[in-house]
């Protein structure tokens, strides 16, 4: 029997780059602080002051969490980890959203095989990017390491955000009627939906990258992409326009997710033609066939938000996207129905 002592060190985990890691992250976190945020990183819990919430009659605190799925595959065999925190704080953010909330605080958990200080300091760094574009704090989070059950060079993601909406405000689908319109926003890629059907496409054996340079350009700049955080353009426009639902296209594309706001008394019918052309998503189906249902089911097809409007307030709402930077389109309309999404 071996009289080598044995540490927590030898058994995969070192609490000393641990301590490293949060050293390292620190400035950077707080960066995303304000003054509501008490104290800082390294204390058991996170604490928030939410006295301001006092001016609301009624707050409700909206929370929601999430991950990047297996778009995690692709940032390990690109080696790029600088912004799949962004996707981590879109979904979840872009979900808080919905319901008309103003996103208060995030948090993060990352788990991994073995602490690799300048990954994770990079997956943080985009978290604090994602957080900083729609004016949230990142508060804390977790880093754990598994040896034995991750291999060194995998991790994996998940975020928890909260924010709050006054009761009356809440945006629930509940008025959408016969007539009114359906407007999407652009999205800036597949967002972080749909990868398990994409490594099978383009990764080798589904995680390896192919030979081919120009299929690897397609993978990494535009796959990759990050998604797209609709915070500011939304919450400016709900001060201004009268918005009655809205969706965030995730995993199931348009026929699993616009029901989720729909009575069921409704149907959302989506023209195609008016879909704007996408080369990312023409190229998917043209190099593998895929059909049309297919795509439309897990794809969002190049509109990453819908937001739901009457029919007379629906050019006010795409204008006052289009000035706020996002390329806003009539993509369809709310008709009697049985609560399904009709591709006509």
């Amino acid at each position: 029997m071996s009289n080598e002592e044995i540490t927590y060190k030898k058994a995969g985990v070192d609490t000393h780059k641990g301590q490293e890691f949060i050293q390292k992250i620190k400035q950077n976190v707080h960066s995303t602080h304000n003054p509501r945020v008490l104290g800082g990183l390294g204390g058991f819990s996170a604490a928030y002051d939410v006295s301001f919430l006092k001016n609301f009659k009624e707050p409700v605190l909206l929370s929601g969490t999430d991950g990047v799925g297996t778009k995690l595959e692709l940032a390990r065999v690109l080696n790029i980890h600088d912004t799949i925190g962004i996707d981590l704080v879109a979904m979840c953010v872009n979900d808080l959203l919905v319901n008309g909330a103003e996103p208060m605080y995030f948090l993060d958990y990352i788990a991994c095989g073995k602490l690799d200080v300048e990954k994770m300091n990079s997956i943080v760094s985009g978290i604090v990017k994602g957080c900083k574009s729609c004016g949230m704090a990142l508060v804390g989070g977790e880093t754990a390491e598994h040896p034995g059950i991750m291999k060194e060079d995998e991790y994996d993601l998940a975020g928890f955000a909260v924010g709050a909406v006054e009761k009356s405000e809440i945006i629930d689908g509940k008025n959408i009627t016969d007539g009114d319109i359906i407007i999407g926003l652009e999205s800036s890629g597949p967002h972080s939906n749909g990868f398990s059907l994409l490594r099978k496409l383009y990764l080798k054996n589904g995680r390896e990258l192919p030979n081919d340079n120009s299929q690897i350009d397609f993978i990494k700049n535009y796959l990759f992409k990050p998604t797209r955080i609709y915070v500011e353009s939304i919450l400016k426009l709900l001060r201004k326009v009268e918005v009655k639902g809205m969706v965030h296209i995730t995993g199931g594309g348009f026929t699993e997710n616009i029901p989720r706001v729909l009575n069921k008394n409704f149907n959302a019918n989506i023209i195609l033609e008016n879909i704007p052309d996408n080369y990312i998503f023409s190229k998917i189906s043209k190099d593998h066939k895929i059909s049309l249902n297919e795509m439309y089911s897990t794809f969002n097809m190049g509109i990453g938000y819908i937001v739901i409007t009457s029919k007379d307030k629906a050019n006010n709402v795409i204008e006052d996207l289009n000035l706020n930077h996002e390329t806003a389109t009539i993509i369809g309309e709310i008709k009697s129905g049985n609560g399904v999404v009709n591709l006509i």
